[in-house]
């Protein structure tokens, strides 16, 4: 069982740092990318093996739900499309007018969806 606390971070670096802490056990580098997260998510780099059936614990996932929302992912999108290459601008700006229009994802819902697309890894909110 890993826990993923909620109450210590209010950003997504601060996920970052926060999953990195719980999953990597200072395997020589940090989770700093959406697709890093879900590169550790099939083991072997840090707690728990490629293939290992694991289940992860989000604490105060309400509160997290809430800082990695709506505006957070808003002005994650806006900051993608300024700094421009290596990000793909007109898909962000895609992903960012189906968030203004109700229907987008954010980065809350982002980063359940890539835990929940591991079959090996069960996701409880709590």
């Amino acid at each position: 069982m890993i826990v993923i606390n909620g109450g210590h971070f209010s950003s997504l670096e601060g996920f970052y740092d926060e999953v990195s802490r719980v999953l990597m056990n200072d395997a020589g580098w940090k989770v700093g990318t959406l697709d890093g997260f879900d590169d550790i998510l099939y083991g072997g780099f840090g707690v728990f093996e490629n293939g290992e059936e694991i289940e992860i614990i989000w604490t105060e996932s309400e509160k997290s739900k809430e800082n990695l929302g709506f505006q957070t992912t808003a002005e994650w999108y806006e900051n993608k499309i300024k700094q421009g290459k290596p990000f793909n601008a007109e898909l962000i700006q895609e992903k960012l007018d189906a968030l203004l229009k109700g229907n987008g994802q954010t980065l809350f819902d982002i980063l359940t969806e890539i835990i929940q697309s591991h079959p090996d890894v069960t996701l409880k909110l709590i």
